[in-house]
């Protein structure tokens, strides 16, 4: 797919205008808090939009935020924040394009700081900022938030080791969207890590910038957890990336035990819990989580459809 606008080019911090894009399903109250924190950026205002895509088409938000900020609304009817991010590109008018999500909270200096990155790296394909994540209450998270604020968005992971960043928090050139394509719309989950990849093997570099921040609220629930899992085991079945064997179910049926006691017996992530309570809390978010991804894997790998 070929995006309108590849054939700019990149020079001064200045000059770059900057396409700000946002799935939104069915989030509208969240949304407005993201959109407000864009308003207030120290990124000049004039050298950047931000286009909303609206994944829900029973729903209508556009009168809960077009007038009450400087954006633009489209929709996508296909389901799935991929197919939103794909529309989205399709209309913008950046050289830059900028990657967050209905939910997230940016820095006021976001823009600036990914922008900032894009350009100083040579033959940089993508940036991948901080996704600090927050409790709904900071006196009391719950064991599921707890597991969160450890595990979740590692960033610097992603970009070192397993080269993608997240689209939460993400920037990259428009032309490098024209070159490797556009993000794999068929899949619910993962499409992110697939895209981070064909960036990479296209040879250019990919930067974690720690001082690019958004902040994302961690989830609460099990329940919340347990669906967010399962969406990533059928994201990477359906490319083909689930890593699943014999051997591997065996290991990961034990691992967990082993696991669960270093953390709540051997101070295992000592600095980030207060406390035994704590630690069994997140010891037992652990247990489960690993546990839905080893049986989750192998029912949707005895049962499950690529297509």
């Amino acid at each position: 797919m070929k995006f309108p606008g590849a054939e700019q080019t990149v020079s001064d911090l200045s000059k770059q205008f900057v396409s700000v894009i946002i799935p939104v399903y069915n989030d509208a109250e969240r949304l407005k808090i993201c959109l407000e924190a864009l308003e207030n950026q120290t990124y000049p205002r004039d050298l950047y939009e931000v286009i909303v895509v609206n994944n829900d088409p029973s729903q209508n938000i556009e009168p809960h935020i077009v007038n009450s900020y400087n954006i633009r609304v489209i929709c996508e009817s296909r389901r799935g924040s991929y197919a939103a991010r794909n529309k989205g590109v399709l209309n913008t008018r950046g050289a830059v394009i900028a990657f967050t999500d209905s939910d997230c909270i940016p820095r006021s200096d976001w823009i600036e700081k990914g922008v900032k990155h894009l350009l100083n790296e040579p033959n940089c394909g993508l940036v991948a900022g901080r996704i600090e994540i927050f409790y709904s209450d900071p006196e009391n998270p719950t064991a599921v938030e707890l597991y969160e604020k450890i595990t979740a968005f590692n960033q610097k992971m992603y970009v070192e080791r397993l080269k993608f960043g997240v689209t939460a928090n993400l920037f990259t050139f428009k032309n490098i969207i024209n070159e490797v394509g556009c993000f794999n719309d068929t899949v619910l989950s993962s499409g992110d890590s697939e895209w981070g990849n064909r960036v990479f093997e296209a040879g250019y570099k990919q930067i974690y910038a720690d001082d690019t921040c958004v902040s994302h609220p961690a989830l609460k629930t099990f329940a919340q957890r347990f669906r967010k899992r399962i969406r990533i085991i059928k994201g990477k079945y359906k490319l083909g990336t689930l890593n699943f064997s014999p051997g591997l179910f065996v290991k990961r049926l034990f691992l967990p035990l082993i696991e669960a006691k270093k953390i709540i017996f051997e101070g295992k992530h000592d600095e980030s819990l207060r406390g035994r309570k704590q630690k069994f809390k997140f010891a037992t978010v652990y247990f489960f989580d690993s546990y839905v991804w080893t049986f989750g894997s192998l029912i949707i790998t005895l049962f499950g459809r690529k297509k």
